[in-house]
């Protein structure tokens, strides 16, 4: 993933300064897989009402990857139209992204994303271009599970904790 085209200083009321991606970026480096975070994705169902689900998501190599089932809701709403949102509150900072989520069938790819997945305490395996494991979300379905690569267009961050502050991080489409 690049660095953001512009950031946007989105604090109205302390005078904070604008917050760099980087802190973002290094929250989601250290934080996944192993810190207890639930990742929510909002994505657009067929009739245009919307969708959202906790997920288990990881940033690997620079950029954020989620698992889902293909037959659930958010995989055929994906499919139909992989505009989407992922959420997650980090230690000190609630970060909101928005973009495009693609399933990933990359055999190197999907290899490298287990073995961080396995690193957190989830042992995928790579089967059937997807993931199996010996225990997933009840609702997911029955493996192999799709893995997904969000390409970023927009992130929104407000800090809850020192230095304060909040900011908007454009990323070139």
């Amino acid at each position: 993933m690049t660095e953001p085209k512009a950031t946007q200083n989105l604090d109205r009321t302390s005078g904070s300064a604008a917050l760099p991606w980087s802190r973002a970026r290094d929250l989601l480096a250290t934080q996944t897989p192993k810190e207890d975070l639930t990742f929510f994705v909002g994505t657009v169902r067929p009739d245009g009402r919307p969708h959202a689900a906790g997920v288990g998501a990881i940033w690997v190599a620079d950029a954020l990857y989620f698992v889902s089932g293909p037959g659930t809701r958010r995989a055929r709403n994906l499919a139909a139209n992989p505009a989407c949102t992922v959420s997650v509150r980090l230690r000190g900072l609630d970060v909101t992204m928005e973009g495009e989520a693609h399933r990933v069938a990359d055999p190197a790819t999907l290899e490298r994303v287990a073995a961080v997945y396995r690193e957190g305490g989830w042992p995928a395996t790579v089967e059937d271009g997807g993931f199996n494991a010996p225990f997933m979300a009840a609702s997911a379905g029955p493996a192999p599970w799709y893995l997904y690569r969000l390409t970023l267009h927009r992130a929104v961050g407000v800090a809850t904790a020192e230095p304060h502050g909040a900011a908007r991080w454009d990323f070139s489409r």
